[in-house]
C-alpha cells in the first residue's frame, strides 16, 4: 500500500507494508502498525503504540501523545489500540502514567470526531464513543458500551457491559453493565434496546429488568440488594451485574435520579 512522499515516518517506526500511509502523516517514535492498516492525511501517531490491523485513522487523529497528567515524569508507558477500530477526525488517545502501563482499546472500537480517552484507559471490544465524547484517566469502558455525544466521565469510573449513557451527561460513578441513563449520569432502567439488538434472549432481558428493579427500585441497601441477587443469580446476565458489583470501585455504584420538587410560583 501506499506511503506518501510527505509522511515523516520515525526509522524506529515498524509499518507493515500493507499499512496505507497518508499525506502529512506523522509517525513519532516507535510505533508499530499492523497489516492494512490506514493513517489518512495528517493523522498522528507518536510514542510506544500499536495500532492494530485494518484500523482507521482519519485525518488529525493523535494516538499516543504524552499524557495531560501532572504527575507524568516521561516514564516508558504505551498506548495499544486494536484491530479493527475506526478513530474519526480530531479524537485524541494519550499513552498511560506510569512506568510500563498502557492506554489499551480493544478491537472494533468506533471512536467519533472529537471524542477523547484519558491516559490508563481501559476499553474494551465494540464500545463506541459518539461525537465529544471525553474520558477522564484510569476510566474502565466494557465491551459494547455506548457514551452518546459530548458525554465526561470523571476519572476511575467504570462503565459496564452495553451499557449506554445519554448524551451530555456527566457520569461521577459506575454504571452498572447493560444500564441506562439519564443526562445528569444516574441511572434511569435498562438498555433493552441495545441488548435486544445484541443478541439477547427475552428471557435474558427479563433478568437484568429484575436485577434493575431490586438494585434500583426496592429501596434496600445495595449490599442487601446485592446479596438477594446473589440468591436469585440463575443466569449469565445476571452473574456479569454480579462481577462488576463486586469488583474494586474508587468511585461507587451511580444511585437513581434525585427529585427535584419545584415550587409554584
Amino acid at each position: 500500500m501506499p506511503i506518501h512522499p510527505s509522511a515523516h515516518i520515525d526509522p524506529r517506526a515498524d509499518v507493515h507494508p500493507s499499512a496505507s500511509i497518508g499525506a502529512g502523516v506523522v509517525i513519532d517514535g516507535p510505533v508499530c502498525i499492523e497489516a492494512d492498516a490506514v493513517l489518512a492525511p495528517h493523522a498522528v501517531a507518536m510514542g510506544d503504540t500499536r495500532i492494530g490491523a485494518r484500523t482507521h485513522l482519519h485525518s488529525h487523529a493523535v494516538v499516543g501523545d504524552v499524557p495531560q497528567d501532572r504527575s507524568f515524569e516521561d516514564e516508558p508507558s504505551r498506548c495499544e489500540i486494536g484491530a479493527d477500530c475506526i478513530i474519526r477526525e480530531g479524537v485524541t488517545v494519550h499513552r498511560a502514567t506510569g512506568r510500563d502501563k498502557v492506554t489499551r482499546i480493544g478491537d472494533r472500537c468506533f471512536l467519533m470526531t472529537n471524542s477523547h480517552v484519558g491516559h490508563n484507559c481501559q476499553l474494551g471490544n465494540g464500545v463506541t464513543l459518539v461525537t465529544g465524547a471525553i474520558l477522564g484517566g484510569h476510566v474502565e469502558v466494557r465491551d459494547r458500551a455506548i457514551l452518546s455525544g459530548n458525554v465526561a466521565v470523571h476519572q476511575f469510573v467504570r462503565i459496564g457491559e452495553l451499557a449506554m449513557i445519554a448524551g451530555l451527561a456527566s457520569v461521577a460513578q459506575d454504571i452498572p453493565p447493560f444500564m441506562l441513563t439519564d443526562r445528569f449520569g444516574s441511572v434511569i432502567g435498562v438498555n433493552t434496546i441495545g441488548m435486544r439488538r445484541a443478541g439477547f434472549t427475552p428471557e435474558q432481558r427479563a433478568d437484568v429488568k429484575q436485577a434493575y428493579q431490586l438494585l434500583y427500585r426496592s429501596g434496600l441497601r445495595l449490599a442487601e440488594a446485592v446479596a438477594r441477587l446473589e440468591v436469585r443469580a440463575s443466569s449469565d446476565v445476571v452473574g456479569t451485574v454480579l462481577s462488576f458489583l463486586s469488583d474494586p470501585s474508587s468511585r461507587g455504584i451511580t444511585a437513581l435520579p434525585k427529585v427535584v420538587v419545584r415550587r409554584a410560583g
